[in-house]
């Protein structure tokens, strides 16, 4: 995707598209991909993208907030960002720390636990923890 299609994409969202959010946009958008904020980071920093660690923290933080990607925690200190935020769940190879797509419909569940007075569903994300190398 060029930087125009993200200009669009980031002012689509609300959201102001500063060089450093586009370049960033355009490295996280190029493909369905799941990136920490330390791996966008040092791709940001190989295309020779000038952008500090807290940039990338906040452009993820807002990002994910306006909708254009998926905040995926699989552990406390481990946060993935989804480029992909159509409905589906994951597997997370906890020795290689990659993590996978699994399909929305190839998981199911016959019930879910009473939710709290006022409330609905807004959606259900799994995380299939795994272990062994991925030879995918």
């Amino acid at each position: 995707m060029n930087d125009d299609l993200n200009k669009q994409r980031l002012e689509a969202c609300g959201i102001r598209p500063t060089r450093q959010r586009v370049a960033l946009a355009g490295i996280l958008f190029a493909q369905e991909q799941h990136l920490s904020a330390e791996r966008l980071l040092r791709l940001a920093r190989e295309q020779g993208v000038p952008v500090s660690k807290a940039t990338v923290y906040n452009t993820l933080n807002l990002f994910a907030r306006q909708g254009l990607v998926r905040e995926v925690l699989v552990d406390p200190a481990r946060v993935f960002y989804d480029s992909n935020v159509s409905q589906h769940h994951h597997f997370y190879n906890v020795d290689t720390g990659e993590l996978t797509d699994v399909p929305a419909d190839s998981v199911s569940f016959e019930r879910l636990p009473g939710l709290p007075d006022g409330t609905q569903p807004d959606g259900v994300d799994v995380i299939i923890r795994v272990r062994g190398h991925s030879y995918a």
